[in-house]
C-alpha cells in the first residue's frame, strides 16, 4: 500500500467543499454553491412519485428513456433549429458533469492537449489529467471575460485534441455571442478537433440575450458534444439528470465509456421530465424567473461599496470588491463567513495561477429572504 500512485497527486480539496464546511460551522448565510434553496414545481414532483407508481422502477435502457430523449430533441429542434437523431445522437447522463468527464475519457488519450479558457469550472481539468491528458490554458480578458481568438488560434497545435468552452459562463456570468461562435468555428474549420460545450444555464440569460447553441452553428455542432442540465433547469441539482447531444460517430464512442460507467439513469425521473419538458414554459419563463431574482440582488446594491456589472446569464453574480480592501480573494471570503456570516467563491481559484481580480461570486438562486439577509450585510460593509 505505499506505492499507491495518485492519479491527481496534486488535487486538493475542492473550493466548493472548503467554503460550504465553514460556511456550516458558522451558520452562515450560504450563497456560495450552485444550488437553490426553495422546491422545484410541485407538479414535477408529483410526476415522479406517479413514475414509481407506474412501475418505472427498474434500469432504464442506457441511452435514456426513449419519452426523455424524444422530448429533448424536439426542443432542441424548437429552439435552435438543429434535428438530432433520437435514437443514435442522444443520451441521458448522471448530470452534466458526468457527461463531460465521459467525453473527455473517450476521447482523450496520452499526451493529447485540450484548450481550457480560464476562469474555468473546476472539473474539466482534473479530467483531462486523468485521462493522461495536457491542459492548455487561455485567459479571458476583462470584466466581461473576453476570449481574444487570436491568442487561441496560436494555442492550436498537431497535438490539440478537444477544446471545451461553457455559455452561460460559469463563473463568471457572460455569454459567448454569435461573432463569438463563429469565430471559434472559423478557428476549427480544416480541423478534426472535438468541442465540448457545457450548456447547463442553457434557459438562464438575461436582458433580452440570446444563448448561442453551439447546435446553431453547422462545423461546430458537426464536431461538438454539448452538455445539459435539468438540476440547473427545474431547481432540482440532487437529481444529477443530465444530457448530452452530439453526431452519431462521436455518440458512439461517448456510449462505450457511458456504459461502463454508469449505465443507466435514474428511470422515475427520466419519465417524470420527458412528460414535463412537453410545456415549453417551464424552461421558456426560466430566464424571466431568474432576471427579477438578480435584478432584486443588484439594485439592492446600488448604494455599496461593491462594483457591479450586472451577470448576462447563469444564476450568479460577481461583485469586484477592490474599493473595500486589497486583501486577497480567499482570504477575504473566508473573513466574511467568520466576521459577518455569509458565503460566497473567490473567483480567484477557476483562475491560471489563481490570479486574483478581487472578485467573488455568489449565487442569487434562493429565496427574497434569503437574499434580503445578504443584501443587509453586504450593505454594512464599508
Amino acid at each position: 500500500m505505499k506505492n499507491i500512485s495518485s492519479k491527481l497527486p496534486n488535487a486538493k480539496t475542492t473550493i466548493f467543499t472548503t467554503i460550504g464546511n465553514l460556511a456550516r460551522q458558522h451558520n452562515a448565510i450560504d450563497l456560495s454553491q450552485g444550488f437553490p434553496n426553495f422546491e422545484a414545481d410541485s407538479k414535477l414532483m408529483r410526476l415522479v412519485t406517479k413514475a414509481m407508481s407506474d412501475g418505472y422502477n427498474q434500469y432504464a435502457p442506457m441511452f435514456g428513456s426513449f419519452p426523455l430523449r424524444e422530448a429533448i430533441v424536439q426542443k432542441i429542434k424548437a429552439l435552435h433549429g438543429k434535428s438530432y437523431h433520437v435514437e443514435k445522437e442522444i443520451t441521458i447522463t448522471v448530470g452534466a458533469t458526468q457527461a463531460i468527464y465521459t467525453a473527455i475519457t473517450a476521447f482523450v488519450n496520452q499526451g493529447d492537449e485540450v484548450i481550457v479558457f480560464k476562469p474555468a469550472y473546476d472539473c474539466y481539468e482534473p479530467a483531462i489529467a486523468i485521462n493522461g491528458g495536457v491542459s492548455i490554458l487561455v485567459e479571458m480578458n476583462g470584466d466581461r471575460f473576453k476570449i481574444d481568438w487570436e491568442k487561441f488560434r496560436v494555442r492550436i497545435t498537431p497535438k490539440t485534441k478537444m477544446v471545451i468552452i461553457n455559455t452561460p459562463h460559469n463563473p463568471s456570468g457572460t455569454l459567448l455571442s454569435k461573432n463569438d461562435m463563429l469565430a471559434l468555428q472559423q478557428s476549427l474549420l480544416g480541423t478534426d478537433i472535438i468541442l465540448i460545450s457545457d450548456e447547463v444555464y442553457e434557459h438562464i440569460v438575461f436582458d433580452d440575450l440570446t444563448h448561442e447553441s453551439v447546435s446553431r452553428f453547422p462545423d461546430l455542432a458537426s464536431r461538438s458534444i454539448v452538455c445539459g442540465s435539468f438540476g440547473k433547469t427545474f431547481h432540482v441539482t440532487g437529481w444529477k439528470v443530465g444530457y448530452c447531444v452530439a453526431p452519431a460517430e462521436l455518440m458512439q464512442e461517448f456510449r462505450k465509456i457511458h456504459q461502463f460507467n454508469v449505465f443507466s439513469v435514474d428511470h422515475p425521473t427520466q419519465r417524470a421530465l420527458a412528460q414535463y419538458l412537453q410545456e415549453p414554459k417551464h424552461y421558456l419563463e426560466l430566464s424571466d424567473f431568474y432576471q427579477k431574482k438578480r435584478d432584486y440582488f443588484i439594485n439592492a446594491l446600488n448604494q455599496s461599496s461593491f462594483k457591479v456589472l450586472p451577470s448576462q446569464g447563469t444564476y450568479f453574480q460577481l461583485l469586484d470588491y477592490s474599493a473595500l480592501t486589497d486583501e486577497n480573494d480567499v482570504s477575504y471570503a473566508q473573513k466574511l463567513i467568520t466576521n459577518h456570516r455569509l458565503a460566497c467563491i473567490p473567483i480567484s481559484v477557476f483562475n491560471i495561477d489563481q490570479k486574483d481580480n478581487q472578485k467573488l461570486r455568489f449565487c442569487f438562486a434562493k429565496t427574497q429572504a434569503t437574499l434580503k439577509k445578504a443584501i443587509n450585510i453586504l450593505n454594512s460593509l464599508k
